[in-house]
């Protein structure tokens, strides 16, 4: 189970906390278990600091404070702070990242399940489409999502299985296996029956909640090849 550690403090010296903190990252290289962290200010109390730590576990949260150099560094920020900083331990019992949500609704409910009218709900009106694959590789609307989904979903039966997803900021990256069978015509080549399969990774880049961006990368050279469009 994931585990937080918030930890709170007064301080009138952030830029030396802030240097302590880099001394810390750099002597635990290849040690500490501590997975992400964020460093927020009061915007009511300027000299008010609240730090969020994130740890697979408890037990690998521990394995961090027992090093010295976590020892050491925290001597040091207790020196800097106004007061002993305040603890509080949590583990995670939700964990939702909304626009990793968002970008899984499109490969399960629009591209595999057909629901295109979810496309303006999920997308912005204004959404601009880079695909490697297209001449004109940056097209703008989320008719030009309509449109995709409804060419692939005609050409083939397929499905999409999610391998990872990795979300920052305002992106999402997913990493993507397909399978689809060649049932219609597909970039002017009639319908096979031939099953085919391809990797991808697509980028959705999100703002006020809906798809803004997004770039799409992947092997339709192989489905080509597997449906005979082109040589071996």
């Amino acid at each position: 189970m994931t585990f937080v550690q918030i930890v709170d403090c007064k301080t009138r010296r952030y830029d030396d906390m802030n240097r302590l903190l880099d001394n810390w990252l750099e002597l635990t290289e290849g040690k500490r278990t501590a997975t992400h962290s964020v460093i927020g200010r009061d915007r009511s109390d300027s000299e008010h600091y609240v730090e969020i730590i994130e740890f697979p576990s408890y037990e690998r949260a521990m394995e961090n404070s027992k090093l010295p150099e976590t020892n050491r560094i925290f001597e040091e920020m207790v020196a800097l702070c106004d007061g002993m900083p305040t603890f509080t331990d949590l583990d995670v019992v939700r964990d939702e990242q909304l626009n990793k949500a968002t970008a899984r609704r499109f490969y399960e409910e629009i591209a595999v399940g057909g629901n295109l009218d979810l496309i303006d709900e999920l997308f912005a009106d204004d959404y601009r489409d880079h695909d490697v694959s297209k001449e004109e590789q940056t097209t703008v609307g989320s008719d030009v999502i309509k449109a995709d989904v409804a060419g692939w979903r005609k050409a083939f039966d397929f499905d999409f299985t999610i391998d990872s997803q990795v979300a920052e900021g305002d992106q999402v990256v997913t990493r993507w296996s397909w399978r689809g069978t060649h049932q219609d015509v597909f970039m002017g080549l009639p319908a096979t029956g031939r099953t085919t399969d391809m990797t991808g990774v697509t980028i959705f880049r999100f703002r006020d909640g809906k798809i803004q961006e997004g770039w799409w990368t992947y092997d339709l050279l192989r489905v080509m090849r597997q449906v005979g469009a082109t040589g071996k």
